[in-house]
Formats: structure tokens, sequence, C-alpha cells
């Protein structure tokens, strides 16, 4: 038993254990807006980090396409980009795919944390009156959400309301998306 325990103990090698240095980090969660279901997320890594997360957008209106698309501001990297179109359904292009929500683990517990300083709205052109606590609700139980929020816990959670179809648009097309960054 002994020898089983060194012979485990020295064929444990540290260059196994997966550890991330990456100086900046962003969670990207997304949950859908009818049913305020997580869907799925990604880690965005940057090989630098900044004291500051500003996410700025450029929107072109759909006439017939428009888009809408997201950056770090102040790493110039991109964060999302999504079509939106007018009578139709647009789709999201980046980030090209996600992570499904059965590969995010969740803590077993009834207490509920909210961001100390709230939400930042950080798209809505039409200045809807927006609540964030379902969607909230739907990933602060993530592990992940809880590192990012343990490791950052004076940060605003950055959110937006992506609607693909507008127009006659289906509300059941529509998708929060929420940024959390280390």
């Amino acid at each position: 038993l002994f020898l089983l325990f060194i012979g485990l103990l020295l064929g444990c090698n540290s260059e196994n254990v997966f550890v991330d240095d990456s100086p900046g980090q962003v969670l990207m969660l997304k949950v859908d807006y009818t049913t305020n279901r997580f869907e799925g997320g990604t880690e965005f890594h940057f090989s630098r980090s900044t004291d500051d997360f500003t996410i700025e957008n450029e929107y072109k209106e759909p006439g017939d396409f428009g888009y809408v698309k997201l950056r770090y501001k102040e790493l110039n990297e991109p964060l999302f980009e999504g079509t939106i179109h007018w009578m139709g359904l647009g789709e999201m292009l980046f980030p090209e795919k996600l992570e499904p929500a059965r590969n995010f683990d969740r803590l077993v517990t009834e207490d509920i944390v909210y961001p100390v300083n709230g939400f930042e709205d950080v798209f809505n052109p039409l200045n809807l009156d927006l609540e964030y606590d379902a969607a909230w609700f739907a990933v602060q139980n993530l592990v992940k959400a809880r590192e990012y929020l343990r490791a950052n816990p004076a940060q605003k959670v950055k959110l937006f309301l992506y609607t693909p179809s507008v127009g006659e648009g289906n509300p059941e097309d529509w998708d929060w998306i929420i940024y959390l960054k280390r």
C-alpha cells in the first residue's frame, strides 16, 4: 500500500494541472429571455489586464439588416458580434460558439449573490426599462460566476438584451448576454 501511494505521488506531474494565468479574463454567459434558462457561455483570455472594464458598442440600426458589435475598450478586443434582421432572424457571429450549459458547474446552495455595485446595461438602443434579476438568478449560482465575483467584488456586472429579430420580432429569439471580469 505504501509503495502504491509513493508511486501515485511520484507519478503526479504538476505540468498536467491546468492553471490559467491569463492576466485578463472575461466571462460571457447567455440566458434565454423568455424562459430565463442558462444556455451556455465562454471565457475570454487576454494577454493584458486593465483596471477598467468598459464595453463600447457599434450599432447599425436594421433598416432591413443591422448589427451590434461589442468591444472591450481598454484592450480593443471583441466581445460580441451579432446581426439583427427586420422582420427576420439575425445570428450571433462572435463568439462563434459557446460551451453548453451542462459544462458549467453549479453550487448546490440556496443563497443568492448580487453584484454589490449592480448592473450596467451596455447596449439598449430603445432605452427600454429592463429587469435584470431573472437573468441574473439563472447564472448567479454558477461556480464560474461566483469565482469572477470573488476575484472582482466591486465590479458592475455588464449585460445587454440581444434581439436578433425586430419589427415583428419574436421575444423567444432574444437572449441576455452577461459579462463578468476577473
